[in-house]
């Protein structure tokens, strides 16, 4: 999968994975986690997400990773937000009062970049990225991302010979085996739906490194 596949979707607006509204497992389940409220949370492949803005009220300083501008722009005007323009060696961005904004190549990111991050939220980027990606992604972040970094992650499993990605079917057996290795894996919640007419289960991931 391309940079130029999601530069195309924003471009011409086909976002329907963007979420108007708080992800309801997010408030739901961040608790467990056992944050304080002033961590350094990471969300990856972040686009406009209002979770960013929910995790910032909790006290936490949001890191967001996203490869269009074009979605980063507009979630400054959307929610009326300034702020500054910013350069970081792979990446052009945004800095905030408690926001990093740094669009760019996720796999750019380094471990000097993420050395304060304690959490992880990742609603849409396991999802987002076909098999061998997905690999890759989850290497990269045990590799950067200091021991002991908590995680919520929300994937979804259905038929994928019926539908065709993305969002990718990611079954709990594959997070499972991404991440093997770590201190634990609870899947604290599961909701079935159906996608064009294709049902599929929803899962929220509870991971502990």
């Amino acid at each position: 999968m391309q940079a130029n596949f999601w530069h195309d979707m924003w471009a011409t607006g086909v976002v329907g994975f963007h979420q108007a509204e708080m992800n309801a497992f997010l408030t739901t389940h961040w608790q467990k986690l056992g944050f304080r409220g002033d961590e350094t949370i990471l969300v990856p492949l972040c686009g406009k997400s209002l979770d960013m803005l929910w995790l910032a009220k909790q006290g936490h300083t949001i890191l967001g990773v996203e490869l269009s501008q074009k979605a980063l722009d507009e979630f400054l005007t959307e929610n009326a937000i300034t702020a500054a323009p910013i350069t970081h060696t792979h990446y052009c961005g945004y800095q905030l009062e408690q926001m990093r904004l740094l669009c760019g190549d996720f796999f750019h990111l380094s471990a000097e970049d993420c050395q304060d991050v304690q959490g992880v939220f990742d609603r849409a980027a396991l999802v987002a990225l076909p098999p061998e990606m997905r690999v890759q992604y989850v290497a990269h972040l045990r590799k950067i991302l200091p021991k002991g970094t908590s995680y919520l992650m929300i994937t979804m499993q259905y038929d994928q010979s019926r539908v065709q990605g993305p969002p990718f079917s990611v079954p709990e057996a594959e997070v499972r085996q991404l991440f093997a290795g770590v201190e634990s894996i609870e899947k604290v919640e599961e909701v079935h739906f159906e996608r064009k007419s294709v049902p599929g289960t929803e899962m929220v991931f509870v991971i502990k490194t």
